[in-house]
């Protein structure tokens, strides 16, 4: 007999302004010890040194991960201009540097060859696996190997201060997958100066914006106590950018159940995703068929 979890059935979404030196993961675990929570996930890891929108599932929460992935999302970061590092960022070894310092203009006129849907190839050191492999891993270890170059989508790219000679700040909104590392190191190169990030931090996140997000010293502070709950956002947010469907009490139970149920009438064409609610709560995500949903996934509160 598998062993029970041990903790709360709480469901819904915990924004978390991580700070600099803790991965991702490490957050999530924090957010679970003081919720007492279950089960936890995050939506989109962060690097150990940038901050920002960490967006923490919870319970039933985790089903709608994906809808958060595949959401856009908005960074604010630093390029240091005039050096190459081996992780493309500031925590790697300067592999090549340079005099040239680009002007505002030439930085500006640079940026829209990386507007729309670009192919970018992800840093070496990253999480990309490579016949199995973590890239990462096979860096550390010295070893040659390509990565290829992949999709992305990038909406907008906007120069947005210039502290000094050596360093631009820009701001991305771009879709899933998109490595900022990348678009410093590309964007220096076009320049013909290099480039890196400095910093970088996610400020925002599909329905998720870092002014609402708690320090994760707040976390600290209000662990295990009743107002720490307060700060929980609905499961259902992670379901906006799907139509939603009213269905009955009879249909809700059907779909939980995992059959198909009645939803009511709604402007959603046959074969769309969408999720189906009762009184307000979110209970399957599916396949809109012919006056029912299909299930793909299912909420149990």
């Amino acid at each position: 007999m598998a062993r029970k979890r041990k903790g709360r059935d709480i469901s819904g979404w915990l924004v978390v302004d991580k700070p600099a030196g803790i991965t991702s993961t490490s957050v999530v675990n924090k957010v679970r010890w003081a919720l007492e929570a279950k089960k936890a996930g995050h939506a989109g890891t962060l690097d150990p040194d940038a901050t920002g929108v960490l967006a923490v599932a919870l319970g039933e929460a985790t089903k709608t991960v994906p809808y958060i992935t595949d959401a856009l999302k908005a960074y604010r970061f630093t390029v240091r201009l005039g050096q190459a590092t081996n992780t493309d960022d500031a925590e790697g070894e300067v592999i090549a540097s340079s005099d040239t310092r680009p002007s505002d203009d030439e930085i500006i006129a640079a940026l829209p060859q990386f507007l729309g849907d670009i192919m970018q190839v992800p840093p070496k050191f990253s999480a990309v696996k490579i016949d199995g492999q973590r890239a990462y891993k096979l860096a550390r270890a010295d070893e040659e190997f390509e990565i290829a170059a992949r999709p992305l989508w990038v909406e907008e790219l906007l120069l947005v201060d210039r502290p000094d000679a050596d360093h631009v700040t820009l701001e991305m909104t771009c879709g899933k997958g998109g490595y900022v590392r990348s678009i410093a190191r590309d964007l220096g190169d076009k320049l013909g100066c290099h480039g890196h990030v400095r910093e970088l931090r996610r400020i925002w996140s599909g329905p998720f914006e870092v002014e609402n997000g708690l320090t994760l010293e707040r976390v600290n502070e209000l662990a295990r106590t009743p107002e720490l709950d307060e700060f929980i956002q609905p499961l259902e947010i992670g379901l906006e950018d799907l139509p939603e469907l009213k269905c009955t009490p009879e249909g809700a139970a059907k779909l939980r159940n995992g059959n198909p149920g009645m939803v009511l009438a709604a402007t959603v064409e046959y074969g769309d995703e969408a999720w189906a609610s009762l009184d307000g709560q979110a209970v399957a995500v599916g396949t809109y068929k012919a006056g029912e949903l299909h299930p793909s996934r299912v909420f149990v509160r």
